[in-house]
């Protein structure tokens, strides 16, 4: 197996970092002790501390992106609009800084609904419209945009675990997970055709 990059132990170790302690724990000091390297060397390969977070969450986004599109299997759409909705939730929960960082906090280079999301540059997003327009190909969700729609499972997902991230539930992951399924089970009951 080859080596990793100097770039590619710079982000392995800044992602440790981040997902331990947050973002306001990478900084370039932290990251190049972790490296054994000088502060300044981080620089040939991030301009900056904030391309260096950018380049984490994008790397986030492409993360679970790829773990959607890989449950994808051309069966049964709801079925593959849960699992993509589950593996948001799983997500949240084993990468909490991560997600948060990535859903959850104003960012200038955040995507925004609806441009964005229309010329598809938002992977994860594009992974659930698409899931979203076949289960509409196929009759068992109702018409209307595809993007509302989408949006609307996501924001349904994302408010449900803010509320839980937040402590509004007494619940363990567990009871939690459970509630969540059958929350969107019902809203899912609501889009049907």
């Amino acid at each position: 197996m080859p080596s990793r990059t100097t770039a590619e132990r710079i982000l392995n170790a800044a992602r440790v970092l981040f997902e331990r302690e947050g973002p306001g724990a990478v900084s370039m000091r932290r990251v190049a002790e972790a490296v054994g390297i000088t502060p300044m060397a981080i620089y040939r390969h991030f301009p900056n501390r904030e391309a260096l977070l950018k380049r984490i969450s994008d790397d986030s986004f492409n993360e679970i992106a790829h773990h959607w599109a890989a449950r994808k299997s051309g069966g049964d759409p709801i079925a593959q609009l849960v699992a993509i909705q589950l593996i948001y939730l799983d997500y949240a929960l084993a990468h909490p800084h991560l997600f948060d960082h990535a859903f959850s906090v104003r960012r200038d280079d955040a995507r925004r609904f609806p441009e964005d999301f229309h010329a598809r540059r938002s992977p994860t997003a594009n992974v659930a419209h698409d899931a979203v327009v076949e289960a509409q190909q196929q009759g068992v969700l109702r018409a209307g945009d595809p993007w509302d729609i989408t949006m609307t499972l996501w924001g349904h997902s994302h408010g449900l675990i803010a509320l839980y991230r937040a402590g509004r539930f007494s619940y363990d992951d567990r009871r939690f997970q459970a509630f969540y399924e059958a929350s969107l089970g019902r809203l899912l009951d609501g889009l049907r055709n």
